[in-house]
């Protein structure tokens, strides 16, 4: 029985890797039930001017400003400077997917990794995940289709019939979007983030896959993707090399 390989290598462009090149520590000046005031300024006056094509925020007569460091921390005083992102995701390497499927009988194979996300933005950030082509998963002429939700919503279960073959993803993490999250049943209901559950196809429109709206400097949030090829029982698949690339974009909220 011939077998084929098949690796999934993924690489990564990272849209919005690093604005601040040092941590920086999140804060704000004042808050109410409604609002967060984030910085503010000592000054005698200022307007805010505006027009079809652009918006202009000045200030007169300020006072203290400046930037001030130390080891552990950056003042950046004063209203036009205002408080810079930091942003940082790690970078693993591609992802193989393991066992070798047989060119018959069928097979699954299964690989993973995880990235983590650090931001001091009082907004969070949102990542969103892409594949360069379609079908995602291919080796020349040869393809896996991309993967074939029941519905609307991601499928609990990674499903493949018997005649087919299949190629997916699911994230996993504290941040992942209720489109990923489970009740146990079914997919986008609950609050559970289910081990290998909620696959949905990695296509070429942008996919949000995890979100916060808060700060999470300095420990970072990490999110896993789970990828997974299926060849059915009774389908024939060519031997060959698999391969599919990805990108994962991170950007402030």
């Amino acid at each position: 029985m011939d077998t084929f390989s098949r690796m999934c290598s993924f690489t990564f462009l990272l849209l919005a890797i690093m604005i601040v090149l040092s941590p920086v520590a999140s804060a704000y000046i004042s808050s109410s039930t409604s609002y967060r005031i984030q910085t503010d300024s000592v000054n005698v006056g200022g307007v805010l001017s505006t027009s079809t094509s652009y918006r202009a925020e000045d200030t007169i007569g300020e006072e203290g400003v400046g930037t001030s460091s130390s080891a552990s921390y950056n003042i950046k005083a004063g209203y036009q400077q205002m408080q810079e992102v930091y942003l940082a995701i790690t970078a693993p390497g591609s992802v193989t997917l393991a066992p070798n499927i047989p060119s018959l009988g069928g097979g699954i194979a299964n690989g993973f990794s995880s990235w983590t996300v650090t931001t001091d933005n009082a907004a969070g950030y949102s990542m969103n995940i892409r594949a360069s082509g379609t079908p995602a998963l291919s080796s020349g002429a040869n393809t896996f289709a991309n993967y074939v939700p029941a519905g609307a919503d991601p499928d609990l279960i990674f499903t493949t019939p018997a005649a087919s073959n299949r190629f997916g993803f699911s994230p996993e993490g504290a941040d992942i979007v209720q489109k990923y999250k489970d009740d146990g049943i079914s997919c986008n209901t609950g609050g559970l983030d289910t081990l290998s559950a909620c696959w949905a196809p990695l296509l070429t429109s942008l996919d949000t896959i995890t979100a916060r709206t808060t700060s999470n400097n300095p420990s970072g949030t990490a999110t896993t993707i789970r990828f997974r090829a299926e060849s059915g029982a009774s389908n024939v698949q060519a031997a060959g090399s698999y391969t599919a690339t990805a990108t994962l974009t991170v950007l402030p909220n």
